[in-house]
């Protein structure tokens, strides 16, 4: 079973799952994206955040590839670049961090340490571009019942289960910070033990119906 990672690119964006195409959560402030959702065409809208962002930064996403099938994708981008990233309690984001938005993992390949690929995908990436650090907004709700969770808000338990350390505390959504130099020291026996892992699921297993995501992607380490 293979696996690998290609850079977010706008022939790449039609792999993501078509709610997770469609989503501006973070590309717009929550005034436009509302306003986009309701009278325009958000998959538009994302079409041109990824375009002007790669033109003017660089990469901003990792897509997950399983035997050629898509499994998975992170978004990241300096926070500049987000205007979501100013709504939350925590903001901002740090000066020297760039902020990893949203990801997600298919149902049929949660568990299989595709997770912790992605984020040492873009810890490798921001590296060579001089970023010291990634921070993210995690959920400590999410999945609670009444909580009225946003599943573009990944849970903060997958980000302290890839090494991200709390830096401000908030009782539903704290800002964390991995240092990019903890996340390339994660050894290789690890990608060899996930590796094997997914190597002993089944066809039956990776092919079995997914659950469409909902407009607010989320992720399971």
């Amino acid at each position: 079973m293979s696996r690998r990672l290609v850079n977010l690119t706008l022939d790449t964006l039609e792999d993501l799952a078509r709610p997770c195409r469609q989503c501006v959560y973070w590309e717009l402030d929550p005034v436009s994206a509302e306003r986009a959702c309701a009278s325009g065409d958000p998959g538009l809208e994302k079409e041109a955040w990824v375009s002007q962002t790669l033109l003017e930064w660089g990469s901003c996403g990792k897509l997950a590839y399983v035997d050629g099938m898509p499994a998975g994708f992170v978004m990241y981008a300096p926070p500049a670049y987000v205007p979501r990233s100013m709504a939350f309690p925590t903001s901002p984001v740090s000066a020297d961090a760039a902020l990893l938005m949203t990801a997600h993992v298919v149902m049929a390949f949660a568990g299989g340490g595709l997770g912790r690929m992605l984020v040492q995908g873009v810890a490798r990436d921001l590296t060579k571009r001089g970023v010291k650090a990634i921070e993210a907004f995690g959920d400590a709700k999410f999945g609670e019942a009444g909580e009225g969770a946003d599943g573009c808000v990944a849970p903060v338990d997958f980000f302290l289960s890839v090494g991200f350390k709390t830096v401000r505390p908030h009782p539903r959504y704290p800002r964390l910070r991995l240092e990019l130099r903890t996340a390339l020291s994660w050894k290789s026996d690890v990608e060899y033990a996930l590796e094997k892992l997914l190597g002993s699921m089944s066809p039956d297993t990776l092919l079995r119906p997914v659950r469409p995501a909902a407009a607010n992607t989320s992720i399971t380490s």
